[in-house]
């Protein structure tokens, strides 16, 4: 028994070598590029999964930019409008309602330019 499970730890390690290797190269199912299908924002490397309408397949897409429309992030990980991309913030009201239905929209806004109109 003390001979096979180093066998096994070494054929684990052999397998595993491989996988670990490869993390930041693009998979089937992470790290996927704008335009490929997927099921949720982490699969993407743009932190975006969108969908145009409910019975549309989603998509890795890019991030929205500064006065673009946006979603406030969800638990879904499926966006009919992308969340803003770093350093932005999505200016949308938020009600329960729409956080269930995935229908908060708001606008990407550069939080530093209220602090610079004071």
């Amino acid at each position: 028994m003390a001979k096979v499970l180093p066998a096994c730890l070494l054929v684990a390690l052999l397998l595993l070598t491989p996988a670990l290797s490869a993390q930041h190269e693009r998979g089937l199912i992470f790290n996927l590029e704008i335009g490929e299908l997927c099921l949720q924002s982490a699969q993407c490397k743009s932190g975006c999964c969108h969908r145009i309408n409910g019975l549309s397949l989603a998509r890795c897409a890019s991030k929205a930019a500064e006065s673009q429309e946006c979603s406030p992030k969800s638990i879904y990980g499926v966006y009919y409008k992308c969340p803003c991309e770093r350093g932005l913030t999505c200016d949308a009201d938020k009600t329960i309602v729409g956080s269930i239905t995935n229908s908060d929209f708001g606008v990407c806004k550069d939080p530093q330019d209220s602090y610079k109109r004071r």
